[in-house]
């Protein structure tokens, strides 16, 4: 019989990728809203059926198998997992709650590499040796090259459509450019599926080999990326409007020109980062995105405090998720 252990996992799990599902969703709207192409209730309505579209095309599976193996198998317990699943909610859950574009990805790689760690202390090994440092090396590295490749596409984008579009008619290009944005933000919204919702199915997949159910990370029961997809869409639909509001507003003013370079670039990053199975963040790659069509305006135009103010909640997201996760798993340990 299936444990009640690995039942509350299997959901927090799903949870969480509910709760990614709304804390992201301002990454594929916030410039389609802010443009005014659609209202936030068909936005969010959009964006959620691109992300569950991203399950028929995403089936390698390849950003579950890096998240899945971030923590050594040896080291892996389903209270190691739970504790992680608890602390990257309540980072999550934070930042939302105070309008921060975190990284989901990365509270959930934090969270997870945290108490795994833990629990290696308490085995009195070396902390270090319960976590693949290449994979997460790899990930963190992308904490810089996501935006970086985010905002280099955004501006070569950018100047192309300009000079293309520079002899059309204003009110002619403007209708065009709202038109295209609707494809630009669908192909975000469906790279941010086929990313984010691998994350959540790694974590289940490691959960099920915990407990016994299925043999190993080889095996990815069909159920599991239905269920993730899902839900990460469901959530896409509760929406996230603090930070909508930071994405779309505060960081520069967004034309539909430009919000259909900085969606363009922000899925083409994603699809790269998928292609490799690197965990990147949907939130730093779009940011990146945004920066660099307001840089191509002039740069004054992006608002640098803002940006500033996001690096710091990327840069931390990590380190307090592994050890809020670290904690979570000794309390556990101690007391439960």
């Amino acid at each position: 019989m299936i444990s009640t252990l690995l039942v509350v996992v299997i959901i927090l799990a799903i949870a969480f990728d509910y709760i990614n599902g709304f804390h992201d969703a301002a990454n594929s709207i916030a410039t389609v809203v802010s443009t005014k192409v659609l209202t936030p209730f068909m936005a969010v309505l959009w964006a959620a059926i691109f992300n569950f579209a991203a399950y028929f095309y995403f089936t390698d599976h390849k950003v579950a198998n890096t998240v899945a193996k971030t923590v050594l198998e040896e080291y892996i317990t389903l209270e190691v997992i739970f504790a992680g699943l608890v602390a990257a909610i309540g980072w999550n859950l934070f930042t939302w709650y105070y309008g921060i574009p975190s990284s989901s990805s990365h509270t959930l790689i934090g969270g997870f590499g945290g108490s795994g760690m833990a629990y290696a202390a308490l085995l009195g090994a070396n902390p270090l040796n319960a976590i693949n440092i290449s994979a997460i090396l790899k990930i963190i590295s992308f904490i810089v090259l996501a935006p970086i490749i985010g905002l280099i596409i955004s501006i070569i984008i950018t100047l192309v459509i300009i000079n293309l579009s520079k002899n059309s008619r204003p009110a002619t290009a403007e209708k065009w450019f709202k038109f295209l944005q609707l494809i630009s933000s669908a192909g975000l919204s469906f790279a941010h599926g086929g990313n984010d919702a691998q994350k959540v199915m790694g974590i289940i997949l490691v959960a099920m080999v915990a407990g016994g159910y299925v043999q190993n990370t080889e095996h990815m029961p069909e159920w599991i990326p239905l269920t993730c997809y899902a839900a990460i869409s469901l959530g896409t639909m509760s929406g996230g409007w603090k930070i909508v509001k930071t994405m779309g507003t505060k960081i520069t003013k967004v034309t539909p020109l430009e919000g259909v370079a900085a969606e363009t670039a922000g899925a083409v990053t994603l699809g790269i980062t998928e292609h490799f199975g690197i965990p990147a963040s949907t939130t730093h790659t779009i940011t990146g995105s945004i920066i660099g069509v307001g840089v191509v305006k002039r740069v004054s135009a992006v608002r640098w405090g803002v940006t500033i103010s996001l690096l710091w909640a990327w840069v931390l997201t990590i380190p307090v998720s592994a050890l809020l996760g670290g904690l979570t798993l000794t309390i556990i340990h101690y007391f439960l």
